[in-house]
């Protein structure tokens, strides 16, 4: 999900299988991606893809400027079921993918994920020294229900530091 506007190019880890099975990235009903981005006011609206993509959510990440990949196309319960060599192909597509749509940022969001894709074991959360097809790659806190190591609060403060750094203004704080 990209246009030529897309400023900020989030990149999940892979598909989980209720995303494929609704095409939306981030479908699952226990992801706090789009709450992330509302609270982070790169939204105006909480967006609800557990059940697809309503097309005023879809054109309004656009509008915004956001774009939506994975490091992995291919669908898996859970991202930890895949090997090595999947995530090392996955991110050879997505270096020629983002060299296409030309972001202003690609935040890649998973930190182990990164490591493993992009052969870099001692990456850090932030802006990485690496670039990705042109763009400055920052990694972030992984949305996942499985992943609780952030906080809603601190996925919405990585993600609204990422937007910004993009060009994108926040809007009015949700809270």
């Amino acid at each position: 999900m990209v246009s030529d506007q897309t400023r900020l190019l989030f990149v999940g880890i892979n598909p989980g299988l209720r995303a494929v099975a609704v095409q939306a990235h981030f479908g699952g009903g226990s992801n706090r991606f789009y709450p992330a981005l509302f609270r982070a006011g790169i939204v105006d609206r909480r967006i609800d893809a557990s059940a697809g993509f309503r097309r005023e959510d879809l054109n309004h990440l656009l509008d915004r400027g956001v774009g939506i990949t994975s490091i992995v196309a291919g669908a898996s319960a859970r991202a930890d079921e895949l090997t090595p060599e999947q995530l090392l192909a996955g991110a050879k597509a997505l270096s020629a993918r983002v060299e296409l749509i030309a972001p202003a940022i690609v935040a890649v969001l998973g930190i182990s994920a990164y490591r493993t894709a992009f052969a870099r074991p001692r990456a850090a959360w932030g802006r990485q020294p690496d670039s990705l097809g042109g763009a400055p790659v920052w990694v972030l806190p992984n949305p996942s229900g499985l992943n609780r190591h952030a906080s809603l609060a601190d996925l919405a403060d990585a993600y609204r530091e990422v937007a910004v750094a993009a060009g994108i203004e926040p809007l009015a704080d949700p809270a």
